[in-house]
């Protein structure tokens, strides 16, 4: 990706953004922390592109957004200003590579539902409803976007606690908006890798298995035993 050339519709700080280390379990986490410092100390040095550490590699647990206010011009302007430093490497973003985000969180899931039209301010809307700041689903960010290739929109989502609020849930519940203002859910998208647990739950949801849970499933079960 050249940014000098590249048009997208989700708010980025370069060609890579974010590169996420994540412990799967909680005594991982030191382990991880010392990887992530290591991965933005290389790419500093070996790609000269300035990192920014957010999530648990920070005291103040800052996420991807903060820095993502604005797209790159934002970004830089910031860093022009002082208001921002990179942790490691240049002062100035790459022209054509950007900047690089690297830190330590928890697994989260990365869930796109496209709707059936080109109204944006409906998933604007539904995002509204569903994202956590606005009192929706706990854990939940959630954006409107326009996808002007596939003629729809979407409704972007990242769930940063999926035990704390069902995926499956939170998908009915947009698809519920969607008809209400009589749009389609013209599919969905995962981006990256989701916890079993979580399509665990959804499987157990839309069966209807009452006290359903991953020992239930038969791999996961056989991956548990010593």
């Amino acid at each position: 990706i050249d940014l000098r050339r590249h048009e997208g519709a989700h708010p980025r700080t370069g060609a890579a953004d974010v590169v996420p280390v994540v412990p799967i379990r909680p005594q991982q986490e030191p382990a991880a922390r010392e990887a992530a410092l290591a991965l933005g100390a290389r790419i500093a040095t070996e790609l000269e592109l300035p990192v920014f550490f957010y999530g648990r590699l920070t005291d103040d647990g800052r996420e991807p957004r903060f820095f993502r206010r604005g797209g790159s011009a934002g970004l830089q302007a910031r860093m022009d200003a002082g208001e921002l430093v990179p942790d490691r490497g240049p002062t100035t973003l790459h022209p054509s590579a950007g900047g690089v985000l690297v830190g330590v969180r928890r697994p989260l899931i990365a869930f796109n539902v496209n709707l059936r039209t080109t109204d944006v301010e409906v998933a604007q809307e539904i995002a509204r409803l569903v994202r956590e700041s606005e009192g929706g689903y706990p854990g939940v960010r959630a954006l409107g976007l326009r996808l002007p290739s596939a003629g729809m929109v979407q409704v972007s989502m990242n769930v940063t606690d999926w035990e704390a609020a069902a995926l499956y849930e939170i998908v009915q519940r947009i698809a519920a908006e969607a008809e209400a203002r009589g749009v389609e859910v013209a599919g969905s998208e995962l981006v990256g890798l989701m916890p079993a647990g979580a399509a665990v739950e959804a499987a157990g949801s839309i069966l209807k298995i009452a006290g359903f849970d991953p020992s239930r499933v038969l791999e996961l079960r056989l991956l548990d035993d010593p």
